[in-house]
């Protein structure tokens, strides 16, 4: 009996061994293969809709964060994850075996926000985008913060000692490289150092409001903080509450897969 029983439990791995093999996931290497695929999703966000709007037969699971998301196509339970391109990039360095599609599925441009009359605020940020693109702290600033491999780099000490007020800054820290806590408890990103060289170029210190990332534009409205940021995508129906900076990334949804 208990070699029979040994024989039944060999011939059932070897049933799910051949199971596994037949469901292996396609390698995907353009973008014109994913119609159909099996996309990974984190719950309550919009990238299902963006990508129906590309790819009409795409299929969904969801997922409670991106990097669940990112790990079920690393697991092969999904074919493709979809969310913000640059979220997914940091993912991808820190995760050996994954890679962003160089081509998005849908494009949008990000910005800061201010109320709807803080023109003079708007104006203070844009001018200082220029003038970092223009100086070459800019291409420092994405060498920083969006590593081909690996974690971003330390947070840079920017002295921020100006007697003109303090600057609230409202952010959602789970958007790294733009906003997240780092080992030490600290809010740190993209975002907060765009943040802290627009309020050293008005004079002003730094303070940094952590909030949910639907909070941002009611606080914002609310005047509770003076700018946000974090990861947000300029639109219309945003616009229509909130004045937004100039672009200071391009982004939009992509495409993670198996490298």
């Amino acid at each position: 009996m208990k070699r029979f029983s040994g024989i039944l439990a060999a011939l059932l791995i070897f049933s799910l061994l051949i199971t596994a093999g037949c469901g292996s996931r396609e390698k995907i290497t353009a973008m014109d293969q994913l119609d159909g695929k099996q996309f990974a999703v984190p719950t309550g966000t919009v990238a299902d809709k963006l990508v129906l709007s590309k790819y009409p037969n795409a299929k969904f699971q969801y997922y409670n964060t991106v990097l669940d998301s990112c790990l079920a196509v690393k697991t092969g339970k999904a074919d493709v994850a979809a969310y913000d391109e640059p979220i997914l990039k940091n993912i991808a360095a820190k995760n050996p075996g994954l890679k962003v599609m160089p081509e998005m599925i849908t494009v949008d441009n990000y910005g800061f926000a201010v109320a709807l009359d803080n023109k003079q605020l708007k104006t203070a940020i844009d001018d200082t985008v220029k003038e970092l693109k223009a100086n070459g702290a800019y291409d420092q600033m994405m060498t920083r913060w969006f590593p081909k491999t690996g974690s971003p780099a330390p947070m840079p000490d920017i002295k921020l000692d100006g007697n003109k007020g303090v600057l609230k800054f409202g952010t959602a820290a789970v958007t790294e490289p733009f906003a997240f806590i780092d080992g030490s408890q600290k809010v740190v990103g993209f975002d907060i150092e765009l943040a802290s060289y627009v309020a050293q170029k008005l004079g002003m210190k730094l303070e940094v409001v952590n909030m949910d990332f639907g909070a941002m534009i009611p606080a914002l409205m609310a005047g509770k903080v003076d700018m946000i940021g974090a990861c947000i995508t300029i639109t219309d129906e945003r616009a229509k509450n909130v004045l937004f900076s100039e672009p200071y990334y391009k982004g939009g949804i992509a495409a993670l897969v198996k490298e």
